[in-house]
């Protein structure tokens, strides 16, 4: 594959914001309502679920957040001390109101400092792009590739638009790939 990372990338979150914005409020909030059953049926009941709180036109995970909250489990949401830090999980009390959420220092809605520090045993993970096989395109910060090398052994799921699947992508060996993507229309990697 010739493209680079940093090209696949535009491309990507042009299609991914033209994707979106031709969706209408009404069909956009019907999507990614709740995780679907085959995915359910992996999570254990007491499982913390890991999600992220979505910037324009990635993937919406308040709808998950508040269906697992519902459900009785733990949610945590990505923390950074600063730009330099490493990624951490915070809990999020809060999902309906979001009321214990601060603007972090990219500018992406996270917990305060004081909240409680979680290890999800499942994540749900935002992408630029991904394959049916379960290579995923991040943001290119690699925070989440260096969290999931230091915390092996979770399930992680993508949440994504169709228009973001790739035939392939450029993989390196610390690329972490995912369990699952969830799409409005199909899952990839559940039996």
């Amino acid at each position: 594959m010739t493209i680079t990372k940093s090209k696949l990338r535009a491309s990507l979150r042009k299609a991914r914001r033209e994707h979106v914005a031709a969706q209408s409020d009404n069909i956009r909030a019907l999507l990614f309502h709740r995780p679907p059953a085959p995915l359910l049926a992996k999570i254990g009941a007491d499982a913390t679920i890991g999600l992220y709180h979505a910037g324009e036109s990635e993937a919406p995970a308040a709808a998950y957040a508040r269906f697992f909250h519902e459900s009785g489990h733990r949610i945590a949401l990505p923390y950074f001390a600063d730009r330099g830090s490493a990624m951490e999980f915070r809990a999020h009390d809060d999902p309906f109101g979001e009321s214990n959420l601060a603007a972090g220092p990219y500018n992406i809605a996270q917990p305060p400092a004081d909240a409680e520090a979680l290890l999800p045993d499942v994540l749900f993970v935002p992408l630029v792009g991904f394959t049916a096989s379960g290579d995923r395109l991040g943001q290119g910060g690699g925070h989440y590739d260096r969290w999931l090398a230091e915390h092996p052994g979770r399930m992680t799921i993508g949440l994504a638009w169709d228009v973001q699947l790739c035939e392939e992508l450029p993989v390196q060996p610390h690329d972490a790939a995912m369990d699952a993507v969830v799409t409005p229309t199909r899952i990839y990697g559940i039996d």
